[in-house]
């Protein structure tokens, strides 16, 4: 799936972000672990740059997920990224989905 952007705003998600997910059943928002600032990688990995941070609070939308670098965060230690729009992703080890599997389909 191709997300053009997704904008988080403290607190909950944007209009854009309501947007993308409009349509498509399969996406579903997710809190970022409480007390985080949490940084938004170019790809599935710590070595990729960061494109941003997302604030204390927030919520992001998973629209596929992919193995990579593993990190240790308050949720474990997983080698699953998260990918929250168009080449942005964030570790799940950072990311309350209730499970330590994946919880959406894989990033093709």
């Amino acid at each position: 799936m191709s997300v053009d952007r997704v904008e988080e705003i403290e607190g909950g998600k944007s209009d854009t972000a309501e947007k993308a997910a409009a349509g498509t059943a399969s996406v579903h928002y997710f809190s970022v672990a409480p007390g985080y600032r949490l940084n938004v990688r170019r790809g599935p990995g710590t070595q990729y740059g960061i494109v941003r941070v997302l604030p204390e609070g927030a919520q992001v939308a998973i629209y596929c997920q992919t193995p990579g670098t593993s990190v240790a965060g308050p949720y474990g230690t997983s080698n699953i990224w998260d990918n929250i729009a168009n080449g942005e992703f964030v570790s799940d080890a950072y990311v309350l989905t209730g499970s330590d599997g994946y919880v959406a389909s894989r990033c093709g």
